[in-house]
């Protein structure tokens, strides 16, 4: 499947139906984003709070919805009983929150499955919820937004890179012309369309954006049949990278000052918390961390040497990730091999965090200001 884009540099054009109604500032109600992936099934439950959120409540589980999708072009049965069950509890927080403002959206799995839809209207009937599967095009958005914060005032081009399970999505933003103190909230006025409207106001470009049909878990799944480890992992970084050949940025990229890569998936986090040593994840260590092309090679050079098995035994990888990590660490080394700087800010953040902030500033319940 090859990868989706727009017609031209920055050419989308539309909107999304978030919230019916607008909140009052400083309304205490609780907002929920849910995020159906190849792998995961994930929510968040929080509540507006300045210029962001407080989490109220989470939910996380491996439901591996893409498992033989490569093979069948269709969700299995296992993995859609897999993914009802964590729906169901994802419901169950929703009631008991008395939540009524949400975003429930479904990704690449999906949208690549013949019974896709079908599934959708499953989950509708048992379980009550409703979610969206949503385009490549509005994922990329969604990742963008909540990278927002992390965006250096001294940035002028930003990456921003989310490596899914089943696509990767790549956005190039020129911020050259927006005020330093600006630049985080430029990203953040995205949430209605990576084509703004002509404004006075100097606003973030999207020079250029892909969403690539290679995540961790259908990359792993094209090279399954290669045995040797080493040669597993080569193929896949290269054979990602031409994969972004269409990507404009990658064609003339050159180094430059001011650039930064903003990188956000399971895989970006795991490495960084390999790199920092943690024998238990915390997030306050690794949301923010920027990291060398130094460094994420010595990690990744690790993971080799550990083979199969010690990855599998490493407690820094954890069980849902060791069988994803060499699939998702091929991808990351590929993305630093392409791009104009040796350094990458890590985000422990997504889809989820996306949806939040586009459904508050929707609403307007978020404080101007420092995120």
């Amino acid at each position: 499947m090859a990868p989706k884009r727009p017609r031209g540099a920055g050419a989308l054009d539309f909107t999304t139906a978030l919230s019916p109604a607008p909140v009052p500032s400083g309304s205490k109600e609780l907002y929920a984003a849910l995020d159906l992936g190849t792998n995961s099934c994930r929510m968040l439950i929080a509540q507006p709070r300045g210029s962001g959120f407080h989490v109220v409540d989470s939910f996380s589980k491996s439901v591996q919805l893409g498992a033989g999708l490569e093979k069948t072009g269709r969700l299995s049965r296992g993995s859609m009983a897999r993914t009802i069950q964590a729906l169901r509890i994802c419901q169950q927080k929703l009631r008991r929150n008395k939540v009524r403002r949400m975003r429930l959206v479904a990704t690449e799995a999906c949208r690549r499955a013949l019974n896709g839809a079908d599934f959708m209207q499953r989950i509708q009937r048992e379980t009550g919820l409703r979610l969206d599967i949503i385009k490549p095009e509005e994922e990329a958005r969604l990742a963008v937004i909540s990278c927002a914060p992390l965006v250096s005032q001294k940035t002028e081009n930003l990456l921003v890179v989310d490596i899914g399970g089943g696509s990767t999505e790549l956005v190039w933003i020129d911020i050259r012309h927006v005020p330093k103190a600006d630049r985080a909230q430029s990203i953040m006025r995205l949430h209605t369309g990576f084509k703004q409207a002509v404004s006075d106001i100097p606003a973030a470009k999207v020079v250029d954006w892909i969403s690539v049909p290679l995540g961790v878990a259908t990359l792993r799944d094209q090279f399954s049949d290669v045995e040797d480890d080493a040669a597993r992992f080569a193929l896949m970084s290269w054979f990602f990278e031409e994969n972004l050949a269409d990507f404009t940025p990658y064609q003339s990229a050159q180094p430059q000052e001011r650039f930064q890569i903003v990188g956000t998936s399971g895989t970006v986090t795991t490495v960084a918390a390999s790199h920092l040593g943690l024998k238990r994840y915390d997030r306050t260590k690794v949301d923010g961390l920027r990291m060398t092309s130094a460094q994420i090679d010595k990690v990744i050079h690790s993971y080799l040497a550990m083979g199969p098995g010690g990855r599998r035994a490493d407690p820094r990888i954890g069980q849902d990730r060791q069988a994803l990590i060499m699939s998702g660490a091929a991808i990351l080394q590929a993305l630093m091999r392409c791009w104009p700087t040796d350094r990458l800010s890590v985000a422990d953040r997504g889809l989820r965090e996306g949806l939040l902030y586009a459904q508050m500033s929707a609403d307007g319940v978020l404080e101007e200001g420092k995120y």
